[in-house]
């Protein structure tokens, strides 16, 4: 089942065309990062998802149906800063946060304690570190057990503290089925919490998939001795890598995926009288692949 599917979506403002025909499909139980620069119209998008917008042309269906405000219900939404009173405990923030739901206050123990923070649940909001008013906020979110979560920007203004702790919680949530819709400008964000990713540049789709099938399209072998210059001499003799490159005291060899060879690349090394001191493989990172999707 695909949790939501947007088909040709565009949203003008005047002359400015926020998104332009965009298209994807999220499954069910993945973290969905829409990744895109400042401006490239991921609030714009989860705007129109939560009917906070409505868009110009094109449509959207929430569970595979036409969306209704009972499906809506069914979703944990956090699109801006966490609104709480700063005068009142935790406790009591989520009382009225579970008031305005109408879910039971029966329901609060479970998810302070999924944010991990049960030990100060009778501290006042005006006390907590920024990460711990954005745990708060997805606690306020989890109120009634919803099985979809929607966060834009989830880590924004946090420090590095906060940021960990919130990238573990949307791990957590995830290994606990939830599924997971966040926007973010952060490409080390995307790459260590999500499943699948839709990048968005000057709302227009450049692409969306499988994290790993949009990373997979080369692996870099990280290669290194006490004599570089040797070891690049007798790399040359080699085959199967596609190009080689210096960074960092180190040679980089790139490889189509799936190809790279480490113990066949120890060996030629070695029978060529270079021992290693440094091999790894790793795959292109987001970052790079990011800049080559969205640089002109």
């Amino acid at each position: 089942m695909s949790i939501l599917t947007v088909e040709n979506l565009y949203k003008n403002y005047g002359s400015v065309q926020a998104l332009k025909n965009v298209s994807f499909s999220v499954p069910a139980g993945s973290v969905f990062g829409i990744l895109g620069p400042n401006g490239s119209g991921k609030t714009t998008l989860l705007g129109i998802i939560m009917d906070v917008l409505k868009a110009t042309k094109g449509t959207y269906r929430l569970f595979d149906k036409v969306p209704t405000a009972d499906q809506r219900k069914q979703i944990g939404t956090l699109l801006e800063t966490p609104n709480f009173y700063h005068y009142l405990s935790a406790q009591r923030n989520l009382e009225i946060a579970a008031a305005i739901k109408g879910v039971s206050t029966e329901d609060i123990p479970r998810v302070l304690e999924i944010v991990n923070l049960t030990q100060r649940k009778d501290s006042k909001f005006s006390t907590y570190s920024l990460g711990m008013k954005q745990r708060l906020a997805i606690a306020s979110c989890l109120l009634g057990d919803p099985h979809v979560m929607v966060f834009d920007e989830p880590t924004n203004g946090l420090d590095p503290v906060g940021i960990a702790e919130i990238r573990e919680l949307i791990k957590k949530l995830y290994h606990q089925g939830k599924t997971i819709i966040m926007a973010s400008h952060l490409l080390d964000e995307v790459e260590k919490v999500c499943t699948h990713v839709a990048i968005l540049k000057k709302g227009e789709l450049i692409t969306t998939g499988d994290v790993n099938e949009i990373l997979a399209n080369e692996d870099i072998v990280e290669i290194g001795s006490d004599d570089n210059e040797k070891l690049l001499l007798i790399l040359k003799s080699l085959n199967n890598y596609t190009n080689i490159k210096e960074a960092d005291n180190l040679l980089q060899l790139f490889y189509p995926v799936g190809t790279a060879k480490l113990a066949e690349i120890n060996k030629h090394c070695f029978n060529n009288g270079v021992i290693l001191n440094h091999l790894i493989i790793k795959k292109k990172s987001l970052e790079a692949k990011f800049f080559e999707l969205t640089n002109n």
